[in-house]
């Protein structure tokens, strides 16, 4: 048995991509959905090929997709663990869905969304934060800025080039600062165990992530694709780890003849 907190940590990431509202017990099966299922049957810490805790909101949202699509509203408080008498609202990323942009402007602004005055799963709400966080962990070389920086990137240049609102400008920085783009791209991307090890195939790691989260969000039934585009990303990860090996000198190649 080992004590590196590993489980903690796919623990709190879990609960961060989860609703305010959601039962507790539906949070330990989510835990023990990503601990059991993806951690330990694969052989325990660094054995996973895809991530634990997205893949445990995966499982919550198929099974129990209201209580995972019920948000508390913004600044309204309600009571941890129980959907009974909490005000809901919808999130910013359901109104863009429904195409009522003239509606999300009206309900939130760019300053309501970079603070975090709105509405969504607990560790997605602020995007300041976020990136206050993410700044830490690259200053301190626990992740590297690749992936991050062109998940998001990504995202920003496809949506200010194929906007769905008036304002090209506007509609990027509710996709960018809406939904689980930045959690998932600071926290959950750079996973050291379901991520690229080289630094090109970081960056076709993020560019990817950020393709498949546009075209879920424009496309697909949910409103949002971050969980699912990191998902399918990882599976990508033994290909992309091919890319950018540096090449050894003095090496013969299998064959090959040394000159």
């Amino acid at each position: 048995m080992t004590y590196d907190l590993s489980a903690v940590v796919t623990g709190v990431l879990l609960s961060f991509v989860c609703p305010l509202t959601i039962p507790y017990w539906m949070i330990v099966i989510g835990a023990g959905f990503a601990i059991i299922l993806v951690k330990m049957l694969f052989g325990g810490i660094g054995k996973n090929f895809v991530n634990p805790a997205l893949i445990g909101r995966a499982a919550l949202l198929g099974c129990y997709a209201s209580a995972m699509t019920t948000w508390a509203a913004p600044m309204v408080k309600a009571p941890l663990g129980s959907t009974v008498d909490a005000a809901t609202a919808a999130t910013p990323m359901a109104i863009m869905k429904s195409g009522a942009f003239a509606d999300l402007t009206a309900a939130y602004s760019i300053g309501d969304m970079f603070i975090g005055r709105i509405g969504g799963s607990i560790g997605e709400v602020s995007a300041m934060m976020l990136l206050l966080g993410g700044a830490y962990l690259v200053v301190r070389k626990v992740i590297n800025w690749h992936t991050p920086a062109a998940y998001i990137l990504t995202v920003a240049v496809v949506t200010f080039i194929f906007p769905k609102g008036n304002d090209p400008l506007q509609w990027m920085l509710y996709n960018v600062l809406g939904g689980g783009l930045m959690l998932g791209a600071i926290f959950m991307a750079t996973d050291y165990a379901t991520s690229p090890v080289t630094k090109k195939g970081q960056l076709i790691f993020g560019l990817g992530c950020g393709l498949l989260t546009v075209m879920i969000r424009y496309f697909g039934s949910y409103p949002e694709g971050v969980s699912y585009a990191i998902l399918v990303m990882n599976a990508c990860v033994v290909l992309l780890d091919k890319i950018g090996i540096p090449k050894r000198f003095g090496v013969v190649p299998e064959g090959g003849k040394q000159a």
